[in-house]
C-alpha cells in the first residue's frame, strides 16, 4: 500500500471509526512489511469489530477499488 493510501486509511480509521492512535501504532508495528493487512491485524487483536472490519473493506473498495 502506497504512503498516500495508508495515510488516507489511517485518517479514516481515526476520524470515522474512532480507533485510538495507540491501537493503530500497535497494529502498524505488526503490519509494517505488509500494510495491506492492517485491517485484519486490527480485527485480529480486537481493536475493531467484525462490523467495523466490513466497513473498512467497504471504504477501501469505494476509495481505491476499480
Amino acid at each position: 500500500m502506497e504512503t498516500k493510501r495508508l495515510a488516507d486509511l489511517i485518517n479514516f480509521l481515526q476520524q470515522e471509526l474512532a480507533i485510538p492512535a495507540t491501537d493503530l501504532q500497535f497494529a502498524l508495528r505488526y503490519s509494517h512489511q505488509t500494510p495491506n493487512f492492517l485491517p485484519i491485524i486490527l480485527w485480529q487483536y480486537g481493536f475493531v469489530t467484525l462490523t467495523q472490519l466490513e466497513c473498512i473493506f467497504d471504504w477501501l473498495d469505494k476509495s481505491f477499488g476499480s
